[in-house]
């Protein structure tokens, strides 16, 4: 049998899925009939109870997400303590996360409630006889301008802005554990806020990366992930000879957390080494000349330090968490797998991950905990006049 593309949905915030099987593609059906074809997967699209809960469930995870980072912002913008370039980091991931719950998940649930009470699926529904890779593949205009042509380069450069946001987090710890008395040197408010700019310009410029250097991608509303992904025009039965130049997504993914994770081990390993000697000075088996006399005290880091690159950690363990369904989903493409329910779980989790920071904050940062405390407190403070 001849090997035709099944999903040529390419994902725009992790890598590019193009699995070969021995199923047709799924596009339409006949032009010209009106009527799309069944949908892949079955846990998440098909019957008004499942999208009925699919629905329940976007609408939860935004409110979630947008609540969380509305609070973690308020408390960095209020809290004078946290003006800091570790606090203007944590801002800058907070925007990001936050506009995920504000736009790409909405977006899902007006597409989702529209498949609902409508009989013909909308013009970025991928297989809808109106999207453009249906009017591409049989010869129609492409649409100049859809939504997803906004919402899908967002997700993706969020996503890209939460790896590079977390990486420059772990830089700023790194230099405060391994090298305490410059940490004020050389982590500046100024230069931390040049370096935010500079990844959120970087990240866009690549997510938008597969429509500026290439003709051959448009952007529609994937039925398996419910989300904006890229998506090559075939030619025949073939994907694009450009359609690798998404492999550009994951190669940034990976060098970035695996730089992430090389920067932990070296301040992780620090951090013990400086725990041991503690260890052995309370113990009397170290002479104090050798590490307090002499000043020594001032080059060991502070153990709010300390704390804060365990908190960076472990927000850099919860975002490769959540970003290893995609690896997987994308080798299983890779290899032939046609996953479409796996796909919706893996990308979801992903999107999860935009809520999950402010409630590592609460867990592991006193100075946000601290924050809460006053904001709430203010709130429900009662005016001067009625006090007297």
């Amino acid at each position: 049998m001849t090997a035709l593309l099944h999903n040529v949905s390419i994902s725009s915030g992790a890598a590019a899925q193009l699995p070969i099987t021995d199923r047709p593609l799924n596009l339409t059906a006949a032009p010209g009939s009106g009527q799309t074809l069944a949908p892949l997967c079955t846990l998440c699209c098909c019957g008004f109870v499942n999208r009925t809960l699919t629905v329940v469930f976007m609408v939860s995870l935004a409110f979630a997400i947008v609540v969380g980072n509305v609070v973690t912002l308020t408390v960095f913008v209020q809290t004078r303590q946290s003006r800091t370039p570790q606090g203007y980091l944590k801002v800058s991931l907070a925007i990001a996360d936050m506009m995920v719950g504000v736009l790409v998940v909405p977006f899902s649930v007006y597409t989702e409630i529209s498949l609902m009470v409508t009989t013909t699926p909308p013009s970025w529904y991928q297989g809808s006889p109106t999207s453009p890779a249906s009017s591409s593949s049989v010869g129609g205009l492409v649409s100049p301008w859809q939504p997803c042509m906004l919402i899908g380069p967002v997700f993706a450069g969020c996503t890209f802005v939460s790896i590079s946001t977390i990486f420059l987090m772990t830089l700023e710890r790194s230099v405060a554990i391994l090298w305490p008395l410059h940490k004020d040197v050389l982590v500046t408010r100024k230069r931390t806020l040049l370096l935010i700019l500079l990844s959120w310009a970087a990240s866009f410029l690549l997510a938008l990366a597969p429509l500026t250097f290439s003709r051959n991608f448009i952007l529609e509303y994937n039925e398996c992930s419910r989300m904006c992904n890229y998506t090559p025009l075939l030619f025949g039965s073939q994907p694009p000879p450009d359609a690798y130049i998404l492999l550009l997504f994951p190669a940034f993914d990976f060098t970035l957390l695996g730089g992430t994770l090389a920067v932990n081990i070296l301040s992780f390993t620090s951090i013990r080494r400086y725990s041991r000697k503690r260890k052995l000075l309370s113990q009397g088996s170290l002479s104090d000349g050798s590490s307090v006399g002499g000043g020594g005290c001032s080059h060991r880091p502070s153990f709010s330090d300390i704390k804060a690159a365990k908190t960076i950690g472990i927000l850099t363990f919860a975002f490769t968490a959540s970003f290893s369904p995609i690896a997987v989903f994308v080798f299983g493409n890779v290899v032939g797998y046609t996953w479409c329910n796996f796909s919706f779980i893996a990308f979801w989790i992903l999107t999860g991950n935009s809520c999950c920071n402010v409630i590592i904050y609460s867990v592991r940062d006193h100075r946000f905990r601290k924050g809460m405390s006053l904001l709430f407190q203010r709130e429900q403070s009662p005016p001067h006049c009625e006090k007297s």
